[in-house]
């Protein structure tokens, strides 16, 4: 056993786990199926573990000609949800021994210029938001092997994809607002050009029309404050029935709907009940708290690296949409009687 004092070797490894040093070095190099057995592979890991033996990874990768860095191409870096798909996806990576760059592409401004001189060669794979599928071009990203998140499974670029379960979140939510009594809604819309948010509408057309009575009338913004402000003020001096439920994308969307309802004297939800989707920070910093999905990021975050490394590794990824969950607050109610 190393003294305290000493860093642990490879040897170290070997001794405390019965087993060679090229046992130790398939096994940490991810190179050992067909060479040694799981049983020794997992007294080799926990050997490892329990001594905090690292491997020299800067050397190993030159030997390997690997990085060891993984890109998560993400719209930007200042969303709250994004920064949890990160947070999520870099405990995995970290845990197998992989770094995470991360890779901005802001609506509006397009993708920033390619952080690395040929992707290929600096990377072993791509994690991207199907929000970001742009930037997949100018980095050659497509060329890697790659994992796409909210992205269409029947046509997606990647090798695999990872999807919240999102059609199940707005079943969720047209079934809380029709059971409540609710016939004439407003869906205010993400003007994003993506799967996911296709979805969305698709599937709330799709539960709606299922019961006679209804109708839904679809605006798009901008996924900001202000732009969903302007477009629901914009949709409440329109001449038509008058909503009494307004369906978001987003929670920033469904803020700036609050905004324009307040402007034009309309009480949340005893006038108009509101629904949002992702369950940010801000869901419970608006009065009334707001009846939102809420989808687990961080774990949408773990799932992709651990489809990323699956695909790395030559194995099948796990199948499955993530599950998501309607959370009630106090923005929707039946609407007024008429």
């Amino acid at each position: 056993m190393p003294s305290s004092s000493t860093r642990p070797t490879s040897r170290d490894v070997a001794q405390a786990a019965g087993v060679s040093q090229a046992a130790v070095s398939l096994v940490l190099g991810d190179k050992w199926r067909g060479r040694v057995s799981e049983t020794t592979a997992q007294r080799v890991r926990e050997a490892a573990r329990d001594l905090g033996y690292r491997p020299n990874l800067a050397a190993r990768n030159l030997r390997l000609g690997h990085t060891r860095t993984v890109l998560l191409v993400v719209p930007a870096l200042t969303t709250e949800f994004f920064a949890g798909v990160y947070t999520g996806a870099a405990r995995v990576a970290a845990e197998n021994g992989f770094g995470v760059v991360l890779y901005p592409s802001p609506e509006g401004i397009g993708p920033a210029r390619d952080p690395f001189a040929s992707a290929q060669a600096a990377l072993d794979g791509v994690i991207a938001s199907s929000m970001a599928a742009d930037a997949l071009t100018a980095i050659r990203g497509d060329q890697l092997p790659l994992v796409m998140l909210d992205s269409d499974p029947h046509g997606s670029l990647g090798a695999a994809t990872v999807n919240l379960d999102i059609a199940d979140g707005v079943r969720q939510v047209a079934d809380h607002l029709l059971g409540l009594g609710h016939r004439h809604f407003l869906h205010l819309a993400a003007d994003v050009p993506s799967w996911t948010f296709e979805a969305r509408a698709r599937e709330l057309a799709t539960r709606t029309a299922a019961v006679p009575g209804t109708s839904v009338r679809t605006i798009h913004a901008p996924i900001s404050i202000e732009d969903a402000q302007a477009a629901t003020e914009a949709a409440l001096t329109t001449p038509g029935p008058h909503p009494t439920a307004l369906v978001c994308d987003d929670d920033k969307l469904a803020a700036g709907a609050y905004k324009a309802l307040r402007r034009h004297g309309l009480r949340i939800p005893d006038d108009i009940s509101v629904t949002g989707l992702d369950d940010l920070a801000l869901a419970t910093a608006i009065d009334p708290e707001l009846t939102t999905v809420r989808l687990d990021a961080e774990l949408f975050g773990e799932r992709g690296m651990q489809a990323l490394l699956a695909v790395l590794d030559g194995r099948e990824p796990e199948h499955g949409d993530i599950p998501v969950e309607l959370v009630v607050r106090g923005s929707t109610a039946p609407p007024r009687p008429s």
